[in-house]
């Protein structure tokens, strides 16, 4: 015979215990929410001190991320305009004898080149063999106090191609090539060494003994650096004076993009039977240049970045472990009461996500101001990936829930009664 059951008894029945057994493991997630956030703001000090080290450390992430990849823009655009522009094409020495060029750079390379589409400055560039000979200034004649220099020759396209700027005078012209006019540009290492920094009482340096007029002194150039160091002088002075018999080495300047094929032409415009006999460099393609520097910078910054994160966790995971060593009395109580361990778990691990999530938002918001701030200071574009920008403050909240695992779990163990008499 099968028993009907009867209607749930208003006292505790069957369904009367499903209901408390059911409430009681699954709480309410809105008084879950009321009871994480009356914790958090419960001790606003401690709230405000917790939250600064997130803040600190995601702001660190967001800054130096943005500016690791701003930077690394800045980089890669200076490098376009320098290095990626630059083409060097100077006689094989593969097949030279006792160190001699297989063959020799022709005087009109410059005007060979100039026809090419996509040359923007060309120039030639010689190293002096000038033997024991020094290099002093006019005025030191009497100490005898000589410079072992370098002393260079240079076609008047040469400062455009290498981009050089004066400190002040002039560089020397076609019209002194030409004439072989006995003058020099000194480098501005150069001329620190020979006391000489104005050019306005046309002062004279000594190149063994023969005098040459200083007309200008360089402030910077790119991709010779040696000019720096160096007495530069025109190439028909060098011809006359050391009997130069044709140039080391062609300086191209190009357009943006235009390198490699500038690369490829430039044997054929100066040596068109035999283009084999000359060594061109040119820079490597710039998607790859660009994305290793950016690459190095971006994992050089994010490392940083993490450190500092990682400290605003270690500070979340203490401030919520001594919460716990605070309240437990309060957490004894909610056991006697009838919450679970999960539920007391589940609750600090709420707030500490919360802390979390406040510190990453705000910190994203400091990362964000103080990457366009620099930017703006620097006169440079700001770069900041948005994945980055709108993910922080969800890396915040991560890193409140890694920090607040064993805070939870250490309050989840704590028995009602242990904590009772404890009070």
């Amino acid at each position: 015979m099968v028993t009907q059951a009867g209607p749930p008894d208003p006292a505790g029945g069957p369904s009367t215990s499903r209901r408390r057994r059911r409430l009681r493991s699954r709480p309410a997630v809105r008084d879950l929410l009321d009871e994480a956030l009356a914790g958090v703001a419960a001790r606003p000090t401690r709230l405000i001190l917790t939250t600064l080290g997130t803040v600190l450390g995601v702001a660190a992430l967001v800054g130096t991320v943005g500016l690791g990849q701003t930077a690394a823009g800045q980089i890669t655009q200076r490098f376009d305009l320098a290095a990626a522009t630059r083409v060097v094409v100077q006689p094989d020495d593969k097949d030279g004898q006792e160190g001699e060029a297989a063959t020799q750079l022709p005087w009109d390379a410059p005007d060979r080149i100039k026809r090419l589409n996509g040359v923007e400055a060309v120039g030639t560039v010689s190293n002096l063999e000038i033997g024991d000979d020094l290099v002093q200034n006019v005025t030191g004649l009497d100490e005898g106090a000589g410079k072992a220099l370098q002393v260079m020759a240079g076609s008047a396209g040469l400062w455009d191609a290498v981009r050089a700027t004066l400190q002040t005078g002039r560089f020397f012209d076609q019209g002194h090539d030409q004439r072989a006019d006995k003058v020099v540009v000194l480098g501005k290492h150069a001329a620190e060494r020979l006391g000489i920094n104005r050019v306005d009482s046309q002062p004279a340096v000594f190149i063994g003994d023969e005098p040459y007029t200083v007309i200008g002194i360089l402030d910077s150039v790119s991709g010779r650096a040696e000019l720096n160091d160096a007495v530069i002088m025109p190439n028909g002075a060098a011809r006359n004076a050391y009997d130069l018999e044709s140039p080391d080495a062609v300086e191209i300047r190009t357009a943006v993009g235009a390198a490699q094929l500038i690369a490829e032409q430039a044997p054929i415009a100066i040596e068109p039977n035999n283009p084999s006999t000359l060594r061109v460099d040119a820079p490597p393609k710039q998607g790859a240049v660009r994305k290793g520097v950016e690459s190095d910078l971006n994992a050089l910054f994010l490392l940083l970045g993490a450190v500092a994160l990682l400290v605003g966790g270690l500070g979340i995971a203490n401030v919520t472990l001594l919460s716990v060593l605070e309240r437990i009395s309060e957490i004894g109580l909610r056991r006697a009461l009838g919450a679970a361990r999960r539920h007391i778990a589940v609750q600090f691990l709420v707030e500490s996500v919360i802390v979390g999530f406040l510190g990453g938002l705000l910190g994203t918001a400091v990362g964000v101001i103080l990457t366009v701030s620099v930017s703006w200071i620097r006169d440079w574009t700001p770069i900041l990936d948005n994945r980055l920008a709108f993910g922080s403050p969800l890396l915040g909240a991560f890193i409140g829930l890694v920090a607040g695992t064993y805070p939870a779990w250490k309050a989840s163990a704590i028995q009602p009664i242990t904590a009772l008499r404890g009070t």
